[in-house]
C-alpha cells in the first residue's frame, strides 16, 4: 500500500496540473511509460491504466489551455502518419490472434499519437529541455542502478530492466542504455550548474558499466558504433579518445571471464546456437512477409504457433530479434519501407539541425543536440539490428524532439540573422571610421 501511494500521490497531482498546463501531462505521460514505475508495484496497483490517465489529463489540458496552437508537419510527423496508417490497415488482415493483435495496435497507436500531441506541444527551447530531462531521468535511472548493481556484484549478474516491459530483457535495457548516454552528454555540456554537469557525468559512466554487465553481444557491437561517433562528434576528438577509452578498458577488466568469453563469441558468430537461431527467425519472418507481401502476418507473428506453423511446420515460435525483420515480418513490405524512411529521415534530420544552426552561437545548443541524437539513433540503429524494438515508444518520441528541434531551428534562424545585421553594420561603420 505503501508502495502504491508513494506513485498515486505526484502523479495525481500531476494529472491536477496537467488539466490546466497540458505539458505537464506529457511529463506524467512519458515518466510513466518510459521508467513504468508501476511496475514496482504488488497486485492490482501495477495493471492500472496509469499511461492512459496521464493521456486523458493532457487532452483535456489541451482544451483548456486552447493549445496547441497548430501542429507541425515536418517530414517526421507525415512519415509517422503513413506508418500508423498502414498498421490500421493492416489490422483487417492480421493472422495473430486477435486479442494479441488489438493489444499490440492500441499499445502502438497509443504512443506513436501521444508523440504527435508531444510534438505540437514543444513549442520552445525549454519545453524540449523538459521532455529531454524526462527522457533521460526514466531510462538513466536504470543505468545508474545498473551501474551501481555491476560493482556491488562484481559484473557476476546480469543487469535486466523493469518486468513486462519494452526493456525488461537485458539486451533491450542495453540499446535502451546506450540511447541515452548520448542525450545525457548534450544536457551535461549544456547543464548551467556545476553539481549537475559533474551529476551527468557520473550517471554516463555508471550507464556504460550497466550497459557492459547486461552482458549483451548486440549491446556491445551497438556500444563500438555509438563510441565511434560519439568520438566524432566531439568536440575534442583527442581527449574524448582517451577518456571513452580508459573507461571502456576499466569496465572490460572488472568484468568476470564469464563475461569475457561469452564477449569473444562474436568473433565466431557462425558457431553460436543464438546467432544460428536468430538467422533462422529472419528467415522466417521474411517468409512470412512473402506469403503476405501487403500487410504482414500481425504483430508477433514469429512468436505466435498458428502463424509460424502455416509456412514453416518445423520452426519455433520466438521473437524476431532484429527490429527491421520484427516490421517487415509484422507488417509487410509497405510498412517496413515508411519505417526504414523514418529511421533514415530522423538520422538525416538530426544532421540538418547541427549543420545549420553550426556558426551561430545563439545556437549552439542546437548544434550539440543534432549532433547527441545522431548518435543515439544510430546506437538504436545498429543495437536495434539483433533486438525486437521496433515499436519502441522512446526511440519514436526522440525522433519527434529531433522534429521539433529543427522547427525551433527554422523559427530562430531569421531572429538570429536580424540581430546579427546591425551588428554587422556597426562593425562595417566602425571600420571605415578608422580608415578615414
Amino acid at each position: 500500500m505503501l508502495h502504491l501511494l508513494a506513485l498515486a500521490v505526484p502523479f495525481l497531482i500531476l494529472l491536477g496540473m496537467a488539466m490546466v498546463r497540458p505539458m505537464v501531462g506529457v511529463i506524467a505521460f512519458d515518466w510513466i511509460s518510459l521508467m513504468n514505475p508501476q511496475q514496482d508495484l504488488f497486485g492490482t496497483g501495477a495493471h492500472l491504466p496509469w499511461a492512459l490517465g496521464a493521456a486523458l489529463a493532457t487532452v483535456i489540458g489541451c482544451l483548456v489551455a486552447h493549445e496547441p496552437r497548430r501542429f507541425p508537419m515536418t517530414s517526421t510527423q507525415v512519415l509517422i502518419l503513413a506508418f500508423m496508417g498502414l498498421i490500421t490497415l493492416n489490422t483487417l488482415f492480421a493472422l495473430v490472434p486477435a486479442s494479441v493483435e488489438s493489444h499490440g495496435y492500441i499499445q502502438l497507436i497509443k504512443s506513436l499519437g501521444f508523440a504527435l500531441l508531444a510534438g505540437a506541444l514543444v513549442t520552445n527551447r525549454r519545453r524540449l529541455h523538459t521532455v529531454l530531462w524526462i527522457m533521460v531521468i526514466s531510462i538513466g535511472y536504470y543505468g545508474v542502478r545498473g551501474g551501481l548493481f555491476a560493482f556491488l556484484t562484481g559484473g557476476n549478474d546480469h543487469v535486466y530492466g523493469p518486468p513486462n516491459t519494452f526493456i525488461g530483457d537485458n539486451n533491450q535495457l542495453a540499446v535502451a542504455l546506450l540511447m541515452t548516454i548520448p542525450l545525457m552528454n548534450y544536457l551535461r555540456l549544456h547543464a548551467a550548474h556545476r553539481a549537475v554537469r559533474t551529476g551527468l557525468l557520473a550517471s554516463m559512466v555508471l550507464t556504460l558499466f550497466a550497459v557492459v554487465a547486461t552482458y549483451s553481444r548486440g549491446g556491445l557491437i551497438a556500444l563500438t558504433a555509438m563510441g565511434a561517433r560519439l568520438w566524432w562528434n566531439s568536440r575534442n576528438r583527442l581527449t574524448s579518445f582517451l577518456l571513452f577509452g580508459i573507461v571502456m578498458a576499466t569496465a572490460i577488466s572488472f568484468m568476470p571471464a564469464d563475461w569475457k568469453a561469452r564477449m569473444f563469441t562474436i568473433l565466431h558468430f557462425h558457431h553460436s546456437n543464438s546467432a544460428n537461431e536468430r538467422m533462422t527467425v529472419w528467415r522466417d519472418a521474411f517468409g512470412i512477409a512473402l506469403h503476405n507481401p501487403l500487410t504482414g502476418g500481425g504483430f508477433q507473428a514469429t512468436a505466435m504457433p498458428g502463424v509460424i506453423h502455416r509456412y514453416f511446420p518445423m520452426a519455433h515460435q520466438r521473437a524476431t530479434h532484429s527490429v527491421w525483420f520484427e516490421i517487415l515480418g509484422d507488417q509487410g513490405f509497405p510498412a517496413l519501407f515508411v519505417w526504414i524512411a523514418l529511421n533514415l529521415n530522423g538520422l538525416f534530420m538530426a544532421r540538418r539541425v547541427a549543420r545549420r544552426a553550426r556558426g551561430n552561437p545563439a545556437l549552439a545548443w542546437l548544434v550539440d543536440f543534432g549532433r547527441m541524437t545522431e548518435v543515439s539513433i544510430i546506437a538504436f540503429m545498429v543495437g536495434g539490428s539483433f533486438l525486437s524494438l521496433g515499436y519502441y515508444d522512446y526511440f519514436y518520441m526522440l525522433l519527434i524532439l529531433v522534429s521539433s528541434a529543427l522547427v525551433l531551428l527554422r523559427a530562430e534562424l531569421p531572429r538570429v540573422a536580424a540581430e546579427a545585421a546591425p551588428a554587422a553594420a556597426r562593425g562595417w561603420r566602425a571600420r571605415g571610421a578608422v580608415a578615414q
